[in-house]
């Protein structure tokens, strides 16, 4: 990589969880009596930043891991991903999080994990960031669960008000909803917290539940029309089988899914968030820009991985010719143009 590279603003910063996901070799299989799992790079925000980098798109993640084998499996899954490490570090003491879960499709996929005492991913503290970076970032992701506990509820809300004092204009900064009451030791917490990052974010993302969480609503419109209402310059709502839903008060879309056999609906949430960073730094017209991510997410929940399984642009382009839907303009242009990773684009 060139120093210039070296240098250059991320594309992508995500901040929160880290993990290795144990999937089991077998659907429709209780856990208790598998045998055999597959081993991936986990973690939303992990994942979301792998997904961004299957377009092209310079990105770092900036979490914490044990210092044991797990957390050396984590530094090279990302690399050889082409995502930037150099903001993931070790906690001794604590081990990388293992999660599983059991595989029912169409729409079942229980999750067990395994954080404790704590996950390093938690202990990101605000001192360790390096806040310049976060501010030159052209897109910063943060997640509720990064919210929930301390002290890395206090490193992002340090990362957001430096980025909302000193970042462009025209920045992004995302807040994924990710609403996980497990993982939060007090949930009475949640809404004056959610509350308070609404103030500092641009776009807000997530299902009908998630919404309702954050700004108490979980009807589509009426919850697309609250997160405007704080400030925010795009909502996006996840209806299921009903589309996805997004407005930034002049245009409204509502895209709908995109046909698929499921197999792990886990990581599909992960790829629709890398590919509307990248249809957004693209500056694609806003319905392109969902049909991008609806598609990226259709194509991670045909497949066993998340990560892994993140589809570059000709991927996604595939899977929409394939089941007869319009291919956007832009993704058209990117399916047949040389695959460029960790570069700058849009």
């Amino acid at each position: 990589m060139s120093q210039q590279a070296d240098t250059a603003p991320f594309d992508l910063i995500s901040l929160g969880r880290v993990g290795v996901d144990l999937y089991p070799d077998a659907t429709g299989v209780p856990l208790r009596l598998i045998d055999t799992f597959h081993k991936f790079l986990g973690g939303s925000p992990t994942n979301v930043a792998v997904a961004a980098a299957r377009y092209g798109r310079r990105v770092a993640v900036i979490t914490r891991t044990g210092a044991d084998p797990m957390g050396e499996f984590v530094h090279d899954a990302l690399r050889s991903f082409g995502v930037d490490d150099r903001f993931v570090t070790p906690v001794p003491g604590l081990p990388t999080p293992i999660v599983f879960c059991e595989l029912f499709p169409p729409d079942d996929f229980p999750l067990y994990f395994y954080r404790y005492p704590v996950a390093p991913d938690t202990v990101v503290r605000p001192e360790e960031l390096d806040l310049d970076a976060i501010a030159a970032a052209r897109v910063f992701w943060m997640t509720g669960t990064g919210l929930a506990s301390h002290p890395i509820r206090e490193a992002t809300f340090a990362a957001l008000h430096h980025r909302h004092q000193h970042a462009d204009a025209d920045a992004i900064t995302i807040f994924d909803l990710d609403w996980r009451p497990e993982l939060w030791p007090d949930v009475s917490e949640a809404n004056d917290t959610y509350s308070e990052a609404l103030d500092l974010v641009t776009v807000a993302v997530g299902n009908r539940a998630e919404v309702k969480a954050a700004v108490g609503e979980d009807d589509p419109d009426a919850a697309a029309a609250a997160l405007l209402a704080r400030g925010l310059r795009l909502a996006v709502v996840k209806q299921g089988p009903l589309g996805t839903l997004a407005t930034d008060g002049t245009e409204r879309v509502v895209v709908p899914p995109v046909p698929i056999d499921v197999v792990n609906g886990l990581g599909a949430g992960d790829a629709f968030g890398g590919a509307l960073v990248h249809g957004l730094l693209a500056d694609w017209p806003l319905e392109q820009v969902i049909t991008l991510a609806n598609a990226a997410g259709a194509y991670v929940a045909g497949q066993l991985a998340c990560s892994s399984a993140m589809p570059d642009a000709a991927q996604v382009a595939s899977l929409l010719a394939g089941a007869g839907m319009h291919v956007p303009d832009g993704l058209a242009a990117e399916a047949t143009a040389p695959p460029r990773v960790g570069g700058q684009r849009g």
